[in-house]
């Protein structure tokens, strides 16, 4: 596993700067339509309410991205079996996970996370 970025305390930020009305709740629940259905189809549903709306349907969508990914570049990942497969034919992308709500349309970059897998060969003798 190669790093991970946290967007915790952006997210935070977001949240406090729409409840002292610097952002107003079109700026920061405007989620696209594919993004929503993506979370009601696939995403994985956390155990939160939304922080803007307490509605329960928060979830999770996590996009794949690399440059040798090919037609998997940008695809939305369902199971943690499909995301070892691709790391198994790819050496190096990067997975982001959405906070995703379906009622109010809240999004939210939780975590980027680079996928970095090597050979055999290449960690047993530094190739």
């Amino acid at each position: 596993m190669g790093r991970v970025i946290d967007y915790a305390l952006a997210r935070r930020a977001v949240l406090r700067d729409l409840r002292r009305g610097t952002l107003t709740r079109l700026d920061v629940c405007d989620a696209h339509p594919e993004l929503v259905r993506a979370a009601r189809s696939i995403g994985h549903r956390l155990d939160a309410r939304c922080p803007v709306c307490g509605d329960p349907g928060l979830r999770v969508v996590t996009y794949v991205y690399g440059d040798k990914l090919k037609a998997a570049n940008g695809r939305v990942i369902s199971t943690e079996a499909e995301l070892a497969r691709l790391g198994a034919a790819h050496d190096e992308f990067a997975c982001y996970d959405v906070e995703v709500c379906t009622g109010c349309r809240w999004n939210h970059l939780r975590r980027q996370r680079s996928e970095e897998h090597t050979s055999e060969l290449q960690s047993r003798f530094g190739i």
